[in-house]
């Protein structure tokens, strides 16, 4: 973030700090209801992220808070913008959908504030809003056009075929996808998600982000999905979408990945249905042939819900760098201490510290937002550097450190 906003109109904005604690949530909830007024850009959305105790709502507001609070040292902000910016990639975002944006935002903050919404605050918030999408508008065109420049990669909506689909436990199911037009697809970094566009019958375009949790091939893609309670798309996938189903696919995206000339031993840690980018990196790591110490540590409630379980213990099978540990909290009956996990019980910070490189080791983590709350302070009280705690997350960014 290089450009730089008046000083006047930063002031201005530091100065409604106070009203954005307050009623931030209210805005952003007037804001969306008017931006969905358009049904183009409702569409855009993943309309799952609205409800549930409006998780996307309160993500933008604390969003918005934090812009406001940091508007004289934005670098601060430099990691959000790119997440947000691969975001819209993956959803297709064009320049032409943020005056939309703008309009809504600008016209929530009046509803809500009423008389306190003078002309001055609006106009700093509508220059602090344009500076910010400018960014956000130059990131997103390179991101588009290093896609398009690479082999393999697309821009918009690609047609795959699902030509393979397996379940992986009672809850996950794995589906490989290959393009209808047979070309090669874009190796994606291990760790990033694709975008996916569905049509239900009787429903406006489904929005979904899956992991890929297979390493880069040129040729395929899998993803591993959960099926989430009442989860519309999820259950669509797990009984209406079988082997030749053709679905709409967006280019990989996400900041969160394995970067290339990985040189530190790397700790893979995930829980639940997290596994899915953590597999990626693990077969990554184990297809190039180079002795990158890896451990691989895994939480689910049992056997029957734990995914992937055999596939993880032939890759690291023979492997001396390759390590791996699993931990049941509540094991049924058949589940084998030795064969399908190796410790009952949960994952903790002290076992971390006394089983991996902690000193020294870059770690992973994805998982529900209880379990990356924990770990990622965790981590950090036990003196793991922040430039060494990457994670992923489901559903809408916001701040963990408030869990």
């Amino acid at each position: 973030m290089t450009q730089t906003l008046t000083e006047t109109t930063k002031a201005i904005v530091r100065a409604t700090v106070p009203a954005l604690t307050t009623n931030g949530t209210e805005i952003t909830a007037a804001m969306y209801k008017r931006l969905f007024e358009n049904s183009n850009v409702r569409d855009l959305f993943n309309q799952s992220n609205q409800g549930e105790g409006g998780r996307q709502t309160k993500a933008l507001a604390q969003a918005i808070l934090a812009y406001a609070q940091n508007i004289d040292n934005l670098a601060v902000l430099t990691g959000a913008v790119e997440r947000i910016a691969q975001k819209h990639v993956g959803l297709h975002i064009r320049p032409d959908h943020y005056p939309h944006v703008a309009t809504a935002l600008l016209g929530a903050i009046r509803d809500v504030l009423g008389e306190v919404a003078t002309d001055d605050i609006l106009n700093a918030w509508g220059e602090a809003f344009w500076f910010l999408a400018n960014i956000l508008i130059g990131r997103e065109k390179q991101i588009y056009a290093d896609l398009q420049s690479t082999e393999g990669g697309w821009n918009g909506w690609r047609q795959f075929a699902v030509v393979s689909k397996r379940r992986e436990s009672d809850i996950i199911t794995s589906f490989v996808l290959r393009p209808v037009d047979g070309c090669a697809v874009v190796r994606h970094r291990p760790g990033q998600y694709l975008t996916f566009r569905f049509d239900i019958p009787g429903l406006p375009p489904q929005h979904r982000n899956y992991s890929i949790s297979s390493a880069p091939n040129g040729e395929t893609y899998r993803i591993s999905v959960k099926r989430e309670m009442d989860g519309l798309v999820s259950s669509f996938l797990h009984d209406r979408i079988e082997e030749g189903a053709v679905i709409e696919v967006a280019p990989p995206t996400g900041d969160f990945h394995l970067p290339p000339g990985q040189e530190r031993p790397v700790v893979l840690l995930s829980g639940g249905v997290g596994l899915t980018p953590m597999v990626s990196m693990l077969e990554t790591i184990a297809n190039s042939g180079q002795r990158l110490p890896v451990h691989y540590i895994h939480g689910a409630e049992n056997g029957g819900v734990h995914a992937m379980g055999q596939h993880v213990r032939d890759i690291a099978k023979n492997r001396e760098h390759l390590k791996t540990a699993v931990f049941y909290g509540s094991p049924h009956d058949r589940d084998q201490k030795g064969v399908h996990f190796d410790h009952e019980g949960y994952i903790t910070i002290d076992w971390l510290a006394k089983n991996t490189p902690i000193a020294e080791a870059d770690f992973y983590l994805c998982g529900p937002k209880p379990f990356l709350a924990a770990f990622v302070n965790g981590l950090t009280k036990a003196g793991v550097t922040e430039d060494r705690i990457h994670y992923e997350f489901f559903g809408p960014a916001d701040e963990l450190a408030a869990a």
